[in-house]
């Protein structure tokens, strides 16, 4: 920490700060996020991977990282096992003092071979996310790089990350009698605690795992998480769902799921400009009208106009009249773009999770 370090966009325009983390270079695509908590479990979510995050709150590491706890296999505190982005950019890195921290933000990044800058305008750097869309970042701990566009030359949209982050083979919960099967594309450890808390097991699979494979575990329901990337090359997931939902057994999406469901339905899925990433955005519930503030992390998304015919729209965003939740009724599906589990986030929409083990009852489970 105290180096300087750099970043260079592929609109051509470089930044320079303070290195803090890992001695390296890094590119992914450029976002950010509004949360002004949470970084612990943001750095930790697998839907971020392949990207370097901005985080626009201007005080980061306040309160450090904690100690890695879990129950049954899931972690209580992190999203996952490891830090998921390529890069992070902070205003300012602060000290760490809190009852619980075990490690500064600079010594976790740095055990986890992660960059990050300090010192920069981030204002600048959203606005022009904001203006031009996200776009490619190459971020260098190592010093001032001479052809920065060797490094950019990488496209987040053609590389599928959730072959990289899915388990090779089924990790099993075997706690309860029935079980849920998670199509795991890079699920966040929060959505497991929250199957579990239902009172079922929970078996992640791999992404690719055929219909028949998935059945074979006998499932009360399946969940398709969400994930990083563009869910338009994700052909072996859309093909397992579109059989999976001949079964008729309840069927959940979150995020890259609800993205899945979609496609597999004959709807469309578009690249936003620059997404939604943060803790505290609304979205309206188009049956009853009640609003409710939750957790975002996505980069494609759906409008009504790419809503397969058969879905009903039943959650939606305020701000850009994006669908935030969708009813397959005659499917037994239902899906949100949104986390429901927060983590980080408020537990507004934490219901949501309740209807998915009422749908697995209805069901005979």
């Amino acid at each position: 920490m105290g180096d300087t370090a750099y970043i260079y966009l592929e609109d051509g325009t470089s930044f320079q700060g303070d290195a803090f983390g890992y001695n390296t270079v890094k590119c992914g695509e450029l976002i950010f996020t509004t949360s002004m908590n949470g970084y612990p479990e943001s750095l930790s979510d697998p839907s971020y991977a392949g990207q370097i995050m901005i985080i626009t709150h201007p005080l980061v590491g306040n309160y450090g990282v904690p100690k890695r706890s879990s129950d049954d296999g899931i972690l209580l505190n992190f999203e996952s096992e490891k830090v998921q982005v390529d890069g992070l950019i902070v205003s300012e890195l602060t000290k760490s003092e809190k009852w619980n921290c075990a490690l500064n933000l600079d010594e976790w990044l740095a055990n986890q071979n992660t960059p990050g800058i300090s010192g920069l305008d981030t204002r600048l750097l959203t606005k022009k996310v904001r203006d031009k869309g996200a776009m490619m970042c190459a971020i260098s701990t190592r010093g001032r790089l001479r052809y920065p566009e060797r490094v950019l030359k990488k496209d987040y949209t053609k590389i599928n990350f959730v072959e990289q982050l899915s388990p090779k083979r089924p990790i099993v919960q075997n706690r309860y009698r029935k079980s849920v099967v998670v199509v795991d594309c890079g699920v966040k450890h929060g959505i497991l605690r929250n199957v579990s808390r239902l009172g079922y097991n929970v078996i992640r699979v791999p992404y690719n795992y055929t219909a028949d494979k998935i059945m074979s575990f006998n499932p009360a329901g399946v969940l398709y998480s969400n994930g990083p990337g563009n869910p338009n090359l994700l052909k072996e997931v859309v093909s397992s769902m579109q059989t999976v939902l001949e079964y008729k057994i309840p069927v959940f999406g979150i995020c890259l799921g609800h993205q899945i469901a979609s496609l597999a339905l004959g709807g469309r899925v578009r690249k936003m400009k620059f997404g939604h990433r943060a803790v505290n955005k609304a979205v309206v519930d188009q049956i009853s009208g009640k609003a409710y503030i939750t957790s975002h992390n996505h980069g494609y998304a759906m409008t009504p106009r790419d809503m397969p015919d058969e879905g009903k729209i039943w959650l939606m965003s305020p701000d850009d009249n994006i669908v935030e939740g969708a009813l397959y009724k005659k499917r037994n599906m239902m899906t949100t773009q949104f986390h429901p589990e927060g983590r980080p986030g408020t537990n507004d929409a934490g219901f949501i999770f309740g209807m998915f083990g009422k749908m697995i009852k209805e069901n005979g489970n």
